[in-house]
């Protein structure tokens, strides 16, 4: 009766297991299904526009210079990335670009040429596929295209863009624009104004003195680090900003919930009102998040890099305490009671009894919130006005200079990095002691 009762209960045994090896994954496919049409995949593929994210990638990697024709006017200007401080000086333009009075010539290459016609028209010969010609006749933009345009030509009354792998084309009432693309950030070390553009690091090292006021080696620093277009020292405070943030948040929240944890801890503290109390601060100060302390604490205090680092101080404040509490009361009172044997006073009892214990693993969740916090200071200064953060979210707003977001996330990639080496030196010095 016995043998019969257990091989009915092995039966179900194996029963239970076969609905959990196959209701599992059945489970996982329903939600999936339902994640399919709740968040509505399709219509995210059919709403993507994969152009201008296929024209973003390309910004990241390369630059692009503008030949501009105000069509009010007539003048023509060629200007990297379209600013002002990457302009060519008036009447000069690349060497692709002919400027002949009447008719500017554009070659972007591989057969490819647009021409800025007398007026406000434009031609652009196409190999394999024909001429597109085009004006603005009135307040509409007239062209030669016939049939069914193709994908990469966008037309509208007001507007024509054409798009190919050699570069863009853009008419509107107001000016007729060509970007070419290049690889490269171009003027990432000096600007067109710079003497030393256009040098290489031999000529500057070792030729002849370029700016007769300066030694190559001072004017060509001086020349990078204060770079009108891509501002190295306004990015390298900006890092520091960052740094800055992240490290006086989490070591400012450390110090405030070392003592706080005693008072939270059950075996330091015998006052049940005042560990639950405390306790739950710490569950209001880390149920908020930082995000949210950041714009109250911008309302409160005004935008800047201490106001972001008070929001990470206040957040840290809540996990440390609780994570600090349970580290103390998971202490060896062996130990404690091995130095209080000795006649030490109440201090000198934690002082060799506790602290050395929980010190690792104290240290281990400081060094891991600040490599994380350096992270986090980067939205928190986006929020703040301050640090990477901020200059990262200028560059994405404007989608105009996307090679600088690379260039901020590059970078935000590196403090990180370098963080984590340092957080990981700094962990086997004070621990392990090597």
């Amino acid at each position: 009766m016995a043998s019969v009762d257990l091989y009915a209960s092995a039966d179900r045994l194996f029963l239970r297991k076969r609905l959990f090896t196959l209701g599992l994954p059945a489970a996982i496919l329903a939600y999936l299904v339902y994640v399919f049409f709740a968040f509505d995949i399709p219509g995210l593929a059919e709403r993507a526009r994969w152009d201008n994210a296929q024209t973003l990638t390309r910004d990241a990697w390369s630059h692009k210079t503008h030949v501009t024709r105000d069509n009010r006017t007539g003048e023509i200007s060629a200007a990297i990335e379209g600013e002002r401080k990457g302009q060519y000086p008036q009447g000069t333009a690349p060497e692709w670009v002919t400027l002949d009075g009447t008719t500017t010539q554009v070659d972007l290459g591989s057969g490819h040429a647009v021409y800025f016609l007398p007026g406000n028209g434009l031609r652009y010969e196409i190999p394999g596929f024909g001429t597109i010609e085009a004006a603005i006749q009135g307040r509409k933009v007239v062209t030669n295209l016939t049939g069914d345009i193709p994908g990469w030509i966008s037309l509208s009354k007001t507007r024509l863009a054409i798009t190919t792998p050699e570069g863009r084309v853009s008419l509107t009432r107001n000016k007729t624009e060509v970007f070419n693309y290049f690889p490269g950030w171009e003027l990432f070390f000096f600007t067109l104004k710079s003497p030393y553009y256009g040098h290489g690091p031999l000529q500057i090292l070792f030729s002849e003195q370029i700016d007769p006021t300066r030694s190559n080696i001072a004017g060509a620093w001086n020349d990078f680090w204060f770079n009108e277009m891509w501002r190295h020292a306004d990015v390298a405070w900006a890092m520091f900003e960052t740094i800055l943030m992240a490290f006086l948040g989490t070591f400012g929240a450390a110090i405030v919930a070392l003592p706080l944890g005693f008072l939270a801890a059950s075996n330091f503290s015998p006052f049940w009102a005042a560990r639950f109390g405390i306790r739950r601060v710490f569950d209001f100060l880390r149920g908020v998040d930082g995000l949210i302390w950041t714009i109250v604490l911008s309302r409160a205090f005004g935008p800047g890099p201490m106001t972001g680092a008070l929001a990470i101080l206040l957040t840290d404040t809540g996990s440390f305490g609780k994570m600090f509490s349970e580290a103390l009361e998971n202490v060896d009172e062996k130990q404690i009671e091995g130095v209080a044997s000795t006649g030490a006073k109440t201090i000198q009892r934690y002082r060799f009894g506790v602290i050395p214990q929980v010190t690792p693993v104290l240290l281990s969740q400081v060094l891991y919130y600040l490599e994380s916090n350096t992270r986090s200071a980067t939205i928190i200064g986006a929020i703040t006005g301050g640090g990477i953060g901020l200059l990262l979210t200028q560059a994405m707003i404007t989608q105009k200079d996307w090679e600088e977001v690379t260039y901020y996330i590059v970078l935000i990639i590196l403090m990180v990095m370098m963080m984590d080496s340092f957080s990981g030196w700094l962990r086997r010095r004070l621990i392990k002691g090597e």
